[in-house]
């Protein structure tokens, strides 16, 4: 297949209505005053009814934009998996499937590398709240989803054939690798980059 006949990245859709643009506004507005608190006093110690009182929402309001306190946490993930399948979307044919993957992450390399401290207290909190480690669990099974039938296309596999484990073995694997250099970043306090981390993991399966 050519560049110019490669399937191109997701769009971005139809422009979205005033609701949908209020609804994103409140949304961001929740996340930033949630995350404030919970850097401050902990995820367990912060109560919806804060939040929702900071922000000037109802409990029963909140919970209509939010499911679950966690989901409050990781709303960002889904975004992040989407621009990271984005990105795996746009990487050159002649990259092999691993290196493509590889570099989709970086998505999250340069996020991290722009705010690092945040990004600490963030995973830091994550590792700490084992009801918030299940449910970013859950969200990277949406990635996995998102991920698998572009690395499917590159092995050659046809997008519903239930025989071929390797593009989500492909996909499992490197979202471990993630996840095993966010734990070591974290560990270390940030002192050896992440991308780095990242690579190393990386680079220890593709040897």
């Amino acid at each position: 297949m050519t560049e110019s006949a490669r399937p191109s990245a997701p769009s971005a859709g139809k422009p979205t209505g005033l609701r949908e643009r209020v609804r994103a506004t409140v949304c961001a507005e929740v996340v930033e005053v949630a995350h404030r608190l919970f850097t401050e006093q902990g995820f367990d110690r912060t109560t919806v009814d804060q939040i929702a009182a900071e922000v000037g929402l109802s409990r029963a309001t909140l919970f209509r934009y939010f499911g679950t306190k966690e989901d409050i946490v990781l709303s960002r993930l889904e975004d992040s998996g989407r621009q990271i399948a984005e990105e795996l979307a746009t990487r050159p044919e002649s990259e092999r499937p691993w290196e493509a993957l590889r570099r989709a992450f970086d998505v999250l390399m340069h996020r991290i590398a722009e705010a690092p401290e945040q990004a600490l207290r963030y995973l830091r909190m994550l590792n700490e709240t084992p009801s918030l480690r299940a449910r970013h669990f859950e969200k990277q099974l949406y990635w996995r989803e998102l991920m698998v039938p572009e690395i499917a296309r590159r092995l050659g596999a046809g997008p519903g054939d239930l025989e071929d484990p390797r593009p989500r073995a492909l996909v499992a694997a490197a979202l471990a690798c993630l996840d095993a250099a966010m734990t070591v970043w974290v560990a270390c306090e940030g002192e050896v980059p992440m991308s780095v981390l990242l690579d190393r993991a990386m680079g220890a399966l593709g040897e």
